[in-house]
């Protein structure tokens, strides 16, 4: 059997740079899958089904919950969203690793199907900087970005159930770093009983 995947969870602020963040972790590096969530809400311009989104009727989507073929599933802003369980376990049993980008709801009802699973938060600098963000998109109003300051200040309360913190202040550096700490998992014990079981079995143990 080959090496198994590991599954990184991304959450963090709205305005911390997750998408740019996973974007260029994926350029740089050729082992990482980037999980495709399911949603019944209405692609927008550009977007195309099977790579930002699956984009499905509400039918479609009651029925892969129905079927428990998703990870995890939740109602925001009026549309589902979901994580398809087969592209996930597909992928980490071909070795690649998995990221995910999930809110810290989603995040935990991951790790308790997946305790294997490796969570890490993402975060700007500072709440500054962050509210600095929010407005230089120029195209959210103040009623969104105060919205998003408030789902900040909920989200905040979940961060110590994470296992790394990545301060998102040089691009650059938070890349590797993300790289590296994925990396890492893999010598983790956990992820190498196979390994271990046979140096027992060598060893007459």
């Amino acid at each position: 059997m080959g090496k198994q995947g590991i599954l990184a969870v991304v959450s963090g602020f709205s305005g911390a740079g997750k998408g740019t963040l996973m974007k260029e972790l994926l350029a740089r590096y050729d082992n990482y899958a980037l999980s495709v969530s399911a949603t019944t809400r209405p692609p927008r311009e550009g977007e195309q089904d099977g790579r930002e989104y699956f984009f499905l009727s509400e039918e479609e989507f009651v029925q892969l919950i129905d079927t428990d073929q998703l990870l995890e599933h939740a109602i925001y802003v009026n549309h589902r969203y979901g994580t398809p369980r087969g592209y996930v376990t597909e992928q980490l049993q071909a070795g690649r690793d998995v990221i995910l980008e999930i809110d810290i709801q989603g995040a935990r009802r991951v790790k308790q199907q997946f305790p294997e699973a490796l969570l890490l938060f993402v975060s700007a600098p500072s709440v500054e900087e962050l509210k600095r963000r929010l407005a230089g998109r120029g195209s959210e109003s103040g009623e969104v970005i105060q919205a998003r300051l408030e789902r900040a200040r909920e989200e905040a309360k979940g961060m110590d159930g994470y296992d790394y913190l990545l301060i998102n202040d040089d691009l650059d550096a938070c890349v590797e770093e993300m790289h590296r700490i994925i990396q890492a998992q893999h010598a983790r014990l956990s992820q190498n009983r196979e390994f271990v079981e046979h140096i027992r079995k060598t060893l007459g143990i």
